[in-house]
């Protein structure tokens, strides 16, 4: 009854500090695969895909006052879709993996949104873990290694110096800690995306490996704030 009440306030149009303690309380209750039965459904998933920025809606990040409230939708949906079968299958149904791929074209060029992104990978990183009809929607139609590489590469702050071989500079700084938890769960997905790609077959996709290839070296030369994150990035 706590998630339903939460869940109907949010779906009125309510102001952004509310929207984020509402946000907060149910991340923490879909912890509870218990609590979760009962207001695991559609339309309280397109509440919080509405509220994440996951909608048809062609609207570009603009308003930074609702960034805090995009991160809490999509901490909630990650809970969500980790802890209930339900909901991974109604992601299918709602084609939450394609709005994923939407909503990370709109964070390029954007600064102050590595929280959105990261999150966004993390959910992208779940779906292809938990859901096979996923993981080969996002290889096939949505273009999965081609929209997370490019995702890695803003990451890393990649520089070209030839069209397979990144600029290595030694003096560069650490990677920042968002910069890195990007960095780390874009290569999570892409894992989990490229586990069946072992045949190459077209000139398109052999391009794009060795340009993987090539991002990926460059991340294993790569610091991160931490020795600790250096490994995890590793």
């Amino acid at each position: 009854k706590l998630c339903e009440g939460i869940l109907n306030i949010l779906e009125k149009d309510t102001k952004t500090s509310c929207q984020v303690a509402c946000l907060e309380a149910l991340r923490i209750l879909s912890r509870d695969k218990k609590v979760l039965v009962p207001v695991t459904t559609k339309r309280n998933m397109q509440i919080l895909m509405r509220l994440a920025k996951l909608d048809t809606v062609e609207d570009p990040l603009e308003r930074a006052s609702e960034f805090p409230v995009i991160v809490e939708a999509l901490k909630c949906l990650c809970n969500i879709i980790f802890n209930s079968a339900v909901a991974q299958k109604l992601s299918l149904e709602l084609n939450l993996a394609a709005m994923l791929c939407s909503l990370l074209e709109k964070c390029k060029d954007h600064q102050f949104v590595d929280d959105i992104k990261c999150f966004d990978l993390r959910l992208l990183f779940l779906l292809s873990l938990l859901h096979t009809d996923i993981r080969s929607q996002l290889c096939q139609e949505l273009q999965g290694v081609q929209v997370l590489t490019q995702a890695l590469e803003s990451s890393l702050s990649v520089r070209w110096t030839e069209e397979y071989k990144v600029a290595e500079d030694r003096d560069r700084p650490p990677l920042s800690l968002q910069e890195t938890d990007c960095a780390i769960e874009a290569l999570k997905a892409l894992f989990n995306v490229t586990l069946d790609s072992w045949n190459v077959h077209s000139k398109n996709e052999s391009h794009q490996f060795r340009y993987m290839a090539a991002i990926l070296r460059h991340c294993l030369l790569t610091m991160g704030p931490t020795e600790d994150k250096t490994e995890e990035l590793h």
